[in-house]
């Protein structure tokens, strides 16, 4: 059955006269991205970026039909890599407010509009959507092993870092362009431990956080890390927080907490950057 074409209508922005763009940072997505797209509301998101991390499915090609800006990384390069060039692309096209949406569907696409909001109305930089805050996300498919970490860390995190959200590790992220350009988020690992690190250089540069409950979905097509990439990532979200209140004592920075440290808006294309395809364009 032959995809259904959907395109991003341009539209003046409808969010206080401010661009929002969706980014995607995708990796084997064919099976969910059609039907997270269907429900990006077209009223408030000007723009959508997938960035693709080396897939082995029709990520590519679906995305090409279904009219998304699309770059292609030609191998892997991790979660966090990915994130980056989403988000390098977002600042290159202008937008002033950026949510990572998720394309596997855990993520309810109807929410950007709120998220989106809490970043125009002037009151803050940063937006998470937490599945905790609603208390539903066990029963929503998250597996208890994964809720009982998230708890254990978020709990960690806090009393570390001396702040009071209820979830550090969602996928559910909105910036303004300010943010962006101004964290180092270079200096930040590939791995899944960028999205740590980047709250950690949030907080350490004292941008406000707002918080949108968001209803949990796990399914068999959603994305998921290995055990031992889940250990990996713990392992670094202890050291990072570590390292993050050392330097509040008075300790040596980390680069990815150094006002010195490489920012996106200045990063130069290199040989490894990432393909560009245009909307509806055929690979040969």
């Amino acid at each position: 059955m032959r995809a259904a074409i959907i395109r991003v209508k341009r539209q003046p922005p409808m969010i206080n006269g401010l661009k929002v763009c969706v980014v995607m940072p995708g990796l084997n997505a064919a099976a969910t991205l059609e039907r997270t797209l269907a429900e990006v509301p077209r009223d408030v998101v000007d723009d959508v970026i997938l960035t693709d991390d080396g897939s082995s499915d029709a990520t590519v090609d679906l995305a090409q039909r279904l009219g998304i800006h699309t770059l292609v990384h030609e191998r892997t390069r991790g979660y966090g890599a990915n994130q980056k060039t989403c988000y390098r692309e977002a600042l290159r096209r202008g937008a002033d407010i950026v949510v990572m949406l998720h394309p596997d569907y855990q993520y309810t696409p109807k929410l950007l509009p709120a998220l989106a909001s809490c970043i125009a109305s002037g009151h803050f930089e940063v937006a998470l959507g937490s599945r905790i805050l609603g208390g539903g996300a066990v029963g929503g498919g998250m597996p208890l092993w994964r809720y009982l970490a998230n708890r254990a860390l978020t709990l960690f995190d806090n009393l570390v870092l001396g702040t009071k959200l209820s979830e550090f590790h969602t996928g559910y992220r909105a910036f303004s362009r300010r943010v962006l350009e101004t964290l180092p988020l270079e200096e930040n690992h590939d791995t899944f431990v960028f999205d740590h690190e980047m709250l950690l250089q949030v907080l350490w540069q004292k941008w406000g956080i707002a918080e949108v409950t968001c209803p949990t979905r796990y399914t068999a097509e959603s994305s998921s890390i290995s055990a031992a990439a889940s250990l990996r990532y713990g392992a670094g979200v202890v050291w990072g927080s570590l390292r993050w209140r050392l330097a509040r004592w008075g300790f040596p920075k980390p680069a990815f907490l150094r006002d010195s440290g490489r920012r996106l808006a200045a990063s130069t294309h290199s040989a490894d950057a990432p393909e560009a395809i245009s909307p509806l364009a055929r690979k040969p």
